[in-house]
């Protein structure tokens, strides 16, 4: 019996070792794009099939930009990937999503605090990582106990989404914090290893090279889930890492309880921790090196709300 498909883009991905979030967002992307044609199979449309579909995400369903060209990579993939028929060659021309200049919102180092506080626990230790780091909500998430290197006071962050891997001042300020947390999961790994589920996920071939890697303490998260999961791919019982999800919600309670009416996510933290650096003097190579920003163009966001705060000291004219 032959596989749809859908599935054959699963098995396809997985080969890539593409993440789980991937998996879903190319398979959803691949749905709606066959089913906005009437459920045509993609080997019988090209070009103009393409076109109409991102020009409809553009026009009719109003997506941003960054949604468009994740639509279009999905489609690229189906096609070079799974299908093995090359768009290299066509000029795909579908309207275009208007990209929309914004400036990131940022929290003052007061505004930080007063969120910290309002956080217990773990999840104060996760925040003032991310801050102080200035991590992505999925980097900080994949740490590994090996990534923290005490003696140098340094972070190791790998596999980020501009995937390159990079190294970041460990804030000496929760040195001891981050200790302790290790100390947690090294006793819930020993837990762990009795009850026969010590094994966690290992990146890419590293579970061939290495099998018995996984069930090493360094190889374990540093902000485990409290409770052991079946991996959805492979069905193995494991502890997985905290959930987006979970973190983002105690940090909105956080921000409601210090009454902060900006709109604050995960991503705030990373951009006030440019934007600090740079209101300290840290020149702009440095801090797109510690972002892991491909272009420093990108890091440039960051010039124009100093620019912005900057403004601060022109007067309105009503009160002059």
């Amino acid at each position: 019996m032959s596989k749809k498909l859908l599935d054959i883009v699963r098995d396809k991905i997985r080969l890539k070792h593409y993440s789980l979030r991937t998996e879903h967002t190319y398979v959803d992307w691949i749905k709606r794009y066959i089913l906005y044609h009437n459920k045509r199979h993609p080997s019988e449309m090209g070009k103009s099939e393409i076109e109409a579909f991102l020009t409809h995400l553009a026009v009719e369903r109003h997506v941003a930009p960054a949604t468009q060209n994740q639509a279009f990579n999905a489609i690229l993939f189906l096609y070079e990937q799974v299908l093995n028929i090359s768009l290299k060659n066509e000029n795909i021309q579908a309207l275009r999503a208007k990209q929309k200049t914004r400036i990131p919102t940022v929290l003052t180092k007061e505004e930080v605090q007063r969120v910290l506080f309002n956080l217990t626990d773990i999840y104060q230790l996760m925040v003032t990582l991310m801050y102080g780091c200035g991590l992505r909500m999925n980097e900080m998430l994949k740490l590994r106990v090996k990534d923290i290197d005490f003696g140098y006071e340094r972070v190791y962050v790998y596999d980020s989404k501009s995937q390159k891997d990079r190294v970041v001042p460990l804030p000496v300020t929760i040195k001891d914090a981050l200790k302790l947390q290790v100390s947690c999961v090294e006793m819930l790994h020993k837990r762990d290893l009795a009850n026969d589920c010590g094994a966690v996920h290992l990146p890419h071939a590293l579970a061939l090279k290495s099998p018995k890697a996984a069930k090493e303490l360094g190889w374990q998260y540093l902000f485990p889930m409290k409770q052991v999961s079946t991996d959805p791919r492979s069905g193995v019982l494991r502890r997985h890492h905290m959930l987006e999800k979970t973190v983002s919600r105690h940090i909105k309670n956080a921000v409601k309880s210090a009454n902060i009416t900006k709109r604050v996510t995960s991503h705030v933290f990373r951009h006030s921790y440019a934007t600090h650096l740079l209101q300290m003097g840290t020149d702009i190579r440095s801090i797109q090196e510690l972002l892991g920003h491909k272009s420093v163009e990108t890091t440039m966001i960051y010039t124009h709300i100093i620019k912005e705060l900057n403004q601060n000291s022109i007067k309105s004219p009503l009160d002059v």
